[in-house]
C-alpha cells in the first residue's frame, strides 16, 4: 500500500487508525480490556466476546485478562524460564546460557565462543545470531539489542506476563544440526497438560514455511501467515519425547505452546508461549479457530497462585 492510500485508509477506517496509533504507543493509559476489544476488531475483523468466548483467539484474550498467575512472568522471561523448565523436566532440555547482562556494553565478546546467539529476555524478535566472530557486525547487533531493550512489549498486545519481565540480554549456545542444516522449530500446542497439535517451521532463513500436524503426525490443512512446505517435513526422531516433555511442562496451564529444537539427536526447549500470535492468529481455514478454542477449558477468573 502506497503512502497516499495509507493516509486515506487512516482517515476513513477507524480500525486501521486504531492499529496505527497503537503501534505508536498512543493508548498506554487505556484499560487492557478496552484496548484488547479495539485491537481484536482491528486485526480479526469481528468483535471480541469476553462474556462467552468460543474461539481460540477469543479465549487467549480472555486468559490475558482473567488468568494471571505470577509464575507466567517467569515462564515468558527467556532467562528465568530456564530454571522453570529444568525444575519440571531436567537440565538436559535447557539450551546452555553463556552469559547474562543488563547493558550491551557489559558484554565481553572475547569470552564468548566463535558462535553464539544474543537475545533480550523480555521481548519478541530481539535476536542476533553470530556464526563467526571474525565477520560479526558488533555495531549492527548493538542497534538491534538496544532497540529491543527499550521496547515495552506488553503494551502492544497486552500480554500481561511481559509487563514485569526485567529487560536483560542473554547469550546462548549456537545450535546447528549436522544432518538437516536447517534449525527447525517444533511447536507443541498443549491444553492442561495434553498435547493436541504441533507445527513445524522450516527454511527459517530463506523462505519460511509452516506445517501443522496432529499427535498421530497426520498433516493438517491449516495455514497461518506462512505457506506450507512444498514437501512436508518428516516426523522428528524425538517426537514422542518432545510430546512428553511438553505435557509435563504444561500440566495445570489452560493453554501453552512449548517450542523445541531437535539438534543432532537431542531435544531442547526453545521457549514457552502463552499467547500464540498474541491471540490474533489468522487461521485458514477459519474453522480451526473454533477447533483450537474447543480444546481450551477456561479456569475460574483471577485464579492467582502458581501452577
Amino acid at each position: 500500500m502506497d503512502k497516499g492510500k495509507k493516509i486515506i485508509k487512516y482517515i476513513t477506517d477507524k480500525d486501521y487508525r486504531f492499529a496505527v496509533n497503537a503501534a505508536h504507543g498512543l493508548y498506554h493509559s487505556m484499560s487492557d480490556e478496552e484496548y484488547l476489544k479495539r485491537m481484536f476488531k482491528s486485526i480479526m475483523g469481528y468483535d471480541l466476546d469476553l462474556d462467552n468466548p468460543r474461539t481460540f483467539n477469543e479465549k487467549l484474550n480472555w486468559l490475558k485478562l482473567h488468568d494471571r498467575k505470577p509464575i507466567y512472568t517467569t515462564m515468558v522471561d527467556k532467562y528465568e524460564a530456564k530454571s522453570f523448565i529444568a525444575d519440571r523436566v531436567g537440565e538436559k532440555y535447557v539450551i546452555p546460557t553463556l552469559g547474562v547482562w543488563e547493558r550491551f556494553e557489559d558484554i565481553n565478546f572475547e569470552e564468548l565462543p566463535d558462535q553464539f546467539v544474543l537475545k533480550t529476555t523480555h521481548d519478541s524478535g530481539g535476536v542476533v545470531v553470530c556464526k563467526d566472530k571474525i565477520s560479526f557486525d558488533t555495531e549492527k547487533a548493538k542497534k538491534i539489542i538496544k532497540k529491543s531493550l527499550k521496547r515495552k512489549y506488553y503494551y502492544l498486545f497486552r500480554e500481561w506476563p511481559y509487563k514485569d519481565v526485567k529487560p536483560r540480554i542473554i547469550a546462548e549456545k549456537y545450535l546447528h544440526d549436522d544432518v538437516l542444516y536447517d534449525l527447525r522449530d517444533y511447536k507443541f500446542f498443549t491444553f492442561d497438560g495434553v498435547a493436541k497439535a504441533l507445527y513445524i517451521t522450516t527454511n527459517r532463513e530463506v523462505d519460511r514455511r509452516t506445517d501443522f500436524f496432529d499427535m498421530d503426525f497426520k498433516h493438517l490443512d491449516i495455514r497461518d501467515d506462512d505457506l506450507n512446505a512444498i514437501k512436508p517435513p518428516q516426523r522428528p526422531k524425538r517426537f514422542e519425547e518432545m510430546r512428553d516433555i511438553a505435557e509435563r511442562i504444561s500440566k495445570g496451564i489452560p493453554q501453552l505452546r512449548v517450542d523445541f529444537y531437535e539438534v543432532n539427536g537431542e531435544a531442547y526447549v526453545g521457549e514457552l508461549t502463552l499467547f500464540y500470535s498474541a491471540g490474533f492468529v489468522p487461521f485458514e481455514p477459519k474453522e480451526w479457530d473454533q477447533k483450537f478454542g474447543d480444546w481450551i477449558k477456561l479456569p475460574e477468573r483471577d485464579g492467582g497462585g502458581i501452577c
